[in-house]
């Protein structure tokens, strides 16, 4: 699926791309030469003066249809690489609550209410509901961005 849709983008890029350069090559042909009577040398460079600015607009305008038609091209890879991000980002807020949870509330469990290790228990517990959240949140997230398009 992803094949077809980089063969089909890269397809319409090259065909917008094309179809821009021609009409600008024939507008540029197609402009009328202003010519005043002035001398040989005069007249020679301006219409190579006239001629580089054709070329740089033409080149100009060609360098924004190749970027819209490779926005165009990458507009799915930002989609999924999105996706994929958020669920990077879940997995890697997931893999501290086990440690929390082993580390610091199972062997302060003891001593929840009134003991030695009552705040440990406590910020290990909040540290652990925090990355719990962000973690399931980011999943979430991500499942939302899938099922809108």
């Amino acid at each position: 699926m992803i094949g077809r849709a980089l063969g089909i983008g890269v397809r319409v890029a090259g065909r917008v791309a094309g179809q821009r350069l021609a009409a600008q090559v024939q507008l540029a042909a197609a402009a009328p030469q202003v010519h005043q009577a002035a001398s040989v040398a005069d007249s020679g460079e301006r219409n190579r003066a006239a001629a580089v600015q054709t070329a740089s607009r033409a080149t100009i305008q060609a360098g924004q249809s190749v970027n819209r038609g490779v926005g165009g091209f990458l507009r799915p890879f930002r989609r999924v690489g999105g996706i994929l991000w958020l669920e990077v980002t879940g997995v890697f807020f997931l893999i501290f609550v086990p440690v929390f949870v082993w580390r610091g509330i199972w062997p302060a469990r003891a001593s929840y209410a009134h003991g030695p290790n009552h705040w440990r228990f406590l910020v290990f517990t909040g540290l652990a509901l925090v990355f719990l959240y962000l973690g399931i949140s980011s999943f979430w997230r991500a499942h939302r961005r899938s099922q809108r398009n």
